[in-house]
């Protein structure tokens, strides 16, 4: 396991990058206070490279990036999780966790109105990677990621990671999904990318074992809908998402950078968040997450946790052995009050 991209606290916001300090379960607990509503926040990473026995070589093409006090602002706190693919996902990853967090840092309106904010600095940043000397060409990455500012959560989704907040209610502890993910069985996802001329097909509807006429898919065949383009060399590209940064071969038919924001004022009833990338979410619901994190008070531990049952849900339900990049962020919410 390693951790990449994180920046501790500090009120010099030019400081370098570290890593995470080493713990005994591969990861470390910081905490950030938010001064203006008296409470503070407990968190933990963990990034692991997934299981490839033909890809001894591969690297991990998760990066995270954690950043408190944007700004020297005590009451603004960063958490993101970037889920790379394509041969050069590597580096989309670790290039857009990395300009993402500045762009927004450095945009005017983050304050006043930290949705158009977003909007502004997903945008950039892609624009940044197509000019990048990374070929992005067909690789690129998911991000999601979360910003505390103050008592409320911003959360802006491109692909199909995920945020979840815990929600107290009576004696259980219930999922909130705070992203919807960019996939094209989602149908309003899906009639946008038709509009741009994306053909959504499963293998199996490319292979010819299913009829193409068919438009409906279920999440549990396990034959998903990809959307397909065709290269200016008659070849074939397709990806199982509908939003990413990079993958410009795939633009023009509706893979764009533009983020879902969602926004959620914290109360004493929400105990954590959880930011994770679909090596998690692909076989663990987000309940099974949340109640996972629910059984530890370290989220370091439940961090482990969670990173561990998602390899052994991969090698059980993988016809080849194999598993995802797995990266966990558990934040703990530590007296919130209503006052």
């Amino acid at each position: 396991m390693f951790c990449c991209c994180f920046r501790p606290s500090s009120d010099e916001d030019t400081q370098d990058f570290q890593e995470v300090p080493p713990h005994e379960n591969g990861n470390s607990l910081q905490f950030a206070s938010v001064p203006s509503h008296n409470f503070h926040l407990e968190y933990s990473v963990v990034t692991q490279r997934g299981y490839y026995p033909d890809e001894t070589e591969r690297k991990n093409q998760d990066s995270f990036c954690i950043r408190t006090q944007i700004k020297g602002n005590s009451n603004l706190h960063f958490f993101g999780v970037f889920d790379g693919h394509g041969e050069f996902g590597t580096d989309c990853s670790k290039f857009v966790s990395d300009r993402l967090v500045e762009n927004l840092s450095n945009d005017p309106t983050l304050l006043e109105d930290p949705v158009k904010a977003y909007y502004s600095a997903c945008l950039a940043t892609n624009s940044e990677l197509n000019k990048s000397q990374i070929e992005d060409s067909d690789s690129g990455t998911t991000a999601i990621t979360v910003l505390v500012s103050g008592d409320t959560l911003y959360v802006a989704n491109v692909g199909d990671s995920r945020a979840v907040l815990a929600v107290k209610s009576g004696n259980s502890v219930i999922a909130e999904d705070l992203s919807y993910d960019h996939k094209p069985i989602r149908k309003d996802e899906y009639e946008r990318v038709k509009l741009c001329g994306a053909t959504v097909l499963s293998n199996d509807q490319v292979d010819g074992l299913k009829d193409h006429d068919i438009q409906t898919w279920s999440v549990e065949d396990g034959d998903p809908p990809r959307l397909w383009a065709q290269t200016g060399m008659g070849e074939k590209i397709s990806v199982a998402f509908t939003r990413s940064f990079g993958d410009r071969s795939v633009e023009e038919i509706g893979v764009i950078a533009v983020p879902e924001v969602q926004m959620v004022r914290l109360t004493p009833n929400h105990p954590f968040f959880v930011v994770a990338s679909d090596g998690v979410f692909d076989f663990l619901s987000s309940q099974d997450v949340v109640d996972m994190v629910a059984r530890y008070t370290d989220p370091r531990d439940a961090c482990a946790a969670i990173a561990k049952e998602s390899t052994r849900k991969w090698l059980e339900h993988q016809i080849q052995t194999r598993t995802d990049d797995i990266t966990i962020i558990i934040v703990h919410i530590k007296d919130l009050s209503n006052v």
